[in-house]
């Protein structure tokens, strides 16, 4: 007898825990945090980019884990390999900014990354999916793909995005956007 009493206060405090979670307004947000609001925010309205997409672009390349270099040496929360981030401080005229810095500091590689992000929007026209895609397999390729007519640049024909990883990249990419938008009503 004692151990089922045991048992339903064990259910009682399970249900409670589970109907408190569902019941709160935002219990999706444990399981897709973003961190780095602040910076997202900043350098988005900055470089005029949607925030949820820089998040998803972060979550997808180091999951908000900071000091992060790929086995192909790709630097920071973003994940921008040398010769891209070396190209865009040039152009982002970015004062004091170092590989090294870009590599440790997450509002550095945040901002460069945004900032990386506007120029393949303004090279693309917007198109939020080539925009993904560059990101990933360079913007070179992209426009070739695009002018060749192998992938149309269209989330409906991402199956045709000849890059294995590209695909599989930009689809989790828009994974976690559609997350974040369906989640949070604003950032």
């Amino acid at each position: 007898m004692r151990w089922l009493r045991k048992k339903r206060v064990l259910l009682l405090l399970f249900t409670g825990f589970t109907a408190i979670l569902f019941l709160s307004t935002n219990w999706m947000s444990w399981f897709y945090p973003i961190h780095y609001k602040a910076e997202i925010r900043k350098h988005s309205l900055t470089y005029n980019i949607d925030p949820f997409l820089v998040a998803a672009i972060i979550r997808v390349e180091t999951n908000y884990k900071t000091g992060r270099e790929s086995k192909k040496g790709a630097l920071g929360l973003m994940q921008l390999m040398p010769g891209t981030a070396t190209w865009a401080l040039e152009k982002a005229k970015l004062p004091d900014v170092s590989l090294d810095r870009l590599n440790h500091e997450s509002s550095v590689n945040i901002e460069l990354g945004t900032w990386y992000l506007r120029s393949l929007s303004r090279q693309f026209e917007g198109n939020r999916i080539a925009v993904i895609a560059a990101y990933n397999a360079g913007p070179g390729n992209v426009q070739h793909w695009l002018e060749e007519g192998t992938w149309d640049g269209t989330e409906e024909s991402i199956k045709n995005i000849p890059i294995g990883e590209t695909r599989h990249y930009v689809q989790r990419v828009i994974y976690y956007y559609d997350q974040y938008t369906d989640i949070y009503s604003e950032f």
